[in-house]
């Protein structure tokens, strides 16, 4: 099977790209579907492939396919695009990075306002962790094809720059430790090699290697409630306006889906699938 691998396939961005076995074998190994399931799937996407074919028509073919199969594949199959349907506004976004934190150890909260040496701002998430204080700028893409380029880590640098003159003036009772800079896309080169040289931590999709956003997730079962695939996005927007962002959110506050009128039946279904999402790899 490689003679279709000379094909062109278009990217989100609208580039051009060869498609790739490898990669879309990678892509399901994430899901949890076994050897069999994976080189099965691969077979019928692969014999599906034409020129110019874009990558979202191969990967809602393999989303089907593996929903075909069992739910909860499917679900960590597209967790990617489950973070893209916490838009249009990056609120629940915020809300998702300071659940990873918390369940990493930090003590959070969310959108604080503090001065500067020269204005006000308003921080995305403040982590506390080990007594020192971490200030946390998130950058939420609700498309996919955009990338953060390095004005976003310059003008983040500058307000944490700012707000560090302000705190270590007022001899805060605990140092600030470091900025982050946090997206659900990719970081260009340019904006990787700034945050680099000003010791700006950055944490995008899959950077740093192994311990990316992806990486993140996949390692604590901390996935969004917006993987489910079995949720309508009318069920997942209620539960999000009221700061339900984890799966493991909802398997705690079971009541939510009583508000939305579910049945028993469909509720037990919907809880088995997120109870297998929040168990760790």
């Amino acid at each position: 099977m490689d003679t279709k691998e000379s094909i062109d396939i278009i990217k989100s961005s609208g580039q051009k790209m060869k498609f790739s076995l490898d990669k879309l074998r990678n892509s399901l190994k994430h899901s949890g579907a076994n050897h069999e399931l994976i080189e099965e799937i691969v077979s019928k996407v692969y014999d599906e492939l034409f020129e110019g074919i874009t990558s979202n028509e191969i990967y809602n073919r393999a989303y089907s396919l593996l929903k075909q199969n069992k739910s909860v594949f499917a679900s960590k199959y597209k967790l990617k695009k489950a973070i893209y349907e916490f838009g249009p506004t990056g609120f629940p976004f915020e809300r998702f990075i300071a659940a990873i934190l918390q369940y990493s150890g930090y003590e959070v909260d969310v959108d604080i306002i503090l001065n500067g040496a020269c204005v006000t701002h308003e921080i995305d998430v403040i982590a506390e962790k080990n007594g020192s204080a971490t200030l946390i700028e998130c950058k939420f893409h609700n498309e996919e094809g955009r990338n953060c380029n390095v004005k976003i880590p310059l003008y983040i640098h500058s307000r944490y720059n700012d707000v560090k003159v302000h705190w270590i003036t007022n001899k805060n009772n605990k140092p600030l430790n470091e900025g982050w800079v946090v997206t659900n896309t990719r970081f260009t080169e340019d904006a990787l090699t700034y945050g680099k040289c000003a010791d700006l931590y950055l944490l995008s999709w899959d950077f740093p290697k192994d311990d990316g956003l992806k990486d993140r997730i996949d390692r604590l079962g901390l996935y969004p409630i917006t993987v489910s695939s079995l949720l309508s996005k009318r069920e997942k927007q209620f539960l999000l306006s009221r700061n339900v962002v984890l799966c493991r959110q909802l398997v705690k506050d079971k009541f939510y889906l009583d508000h939305l009128g579910i049945s028993t039946e469909r509720k037990s279904k919907i809880l088995d699938e997120i109870s297998q999402l929040c168990k760790t790899q």
